[in-house]
């Protein structure tokens, strides 16, 4: 018997939400976006969840997400081995940040890359259609470039793009973003939201799932692209898209 537990590591105490996959539950899953099991943040302690587990009679665990819920996948193992309960515990990587270290690519990356292209392209058309225009746009990447990296390769027309691997000095980058403006009349910016805590910092507060809520690097960086121009007295529009 395989079930699916809702609503991630919270659904692993809750066995009568556990959903039982059959054939015919799953037959046309692979025409549906995001899970059927629902994704949700936050951690009950591991050995409440491996106690489950163990009254459950569940042999195999398996764990789909990036990081963080590989973190959770080994705490709810070792909590395992504590009540001597033998259950395989085994992680999906599937995440579109693709952070997961040894590993080339993760579930999700390519996909995630394949839309954020989508809005890249929209903020090119956005630029060019429009006079003194930027096209701004603020992609995924907590903690790295990858999303933001391959998008701008894949669409050919960004002028600049920041990630968080990247030292940036903003006085250098907005001197470059007046040059472009002065010389093709418009520009496309691509920033990855891990920038929320390079180039500008956050409160450091955490959501439930135990990750730094980072500042808004693209409302940020519009605001000072604006300021900048209105200092240069020089005119601009952008057009930021946050998909």
């Amino acid at each position: 018997r395989i079930w699916g537990i809702k609503g991630g590591y919270k659904g692993v105490t809750k066995p009568n939400d556990w959903v039982r996959l059959t054939p015919e539950a799953v037959e046309s899953i692979h025409t549906q976006g995001g899970t059927i099991l629902v994704s949700d943040r936050g951690n009950p302690p591991a050995h409440e969840m491996a106690a489950v587990l163990k009254a459950q009679g569940v042999r195999q665990y398996f764990v789909l997400g990036g990081d963080g819920t590989h973190r959770g996948a080994m705490e709810s193992f070792t909590a395992c081995l504590d009540l001597d309960y033998e259950c395989a515990v085994i992680g999906v990587p599937k995440t579109i940040d693709n952070d997961v270290p040894l590993l080339d690519q993760t579930f999700g990356f390519d996909t995630a890359c394949t839309e954020a292209e989508r809005s890249v392209d929209s903020a090119y058309v956005e630029a060019t259609c429009n006079a003194n225009c930027i096209g701004l746009v603020k992609l995924m990447g907590r903690h790295c470039g990858f999303i933001a990296m391959n998008a701008t390769l894949a669409a050919r027309h960004v002028d600049v793009c920041l990630i968080p691997e990247m030292d940036i000095d903003l006085d250098k980058l907005l001197a470059h973003i007046t040059q472009l403006m002065r010389t093709q009349g418009h520009a496309v910016i691509v920033v990855a939201e891990g920038c929320g805590d390079t180039l500008i910092k956050g409160s450091g507060d955490t959501d439930a799932g135990g990750n730094k809520i980072l500042a808004d690097v693209g409302v940020w960086l519009k605001g000072a692209i604006q300021d900048h121009f209105k200092k240069e007295k020089l005119p601009l529009t952008i057009k930021y898209i946050d998909p």
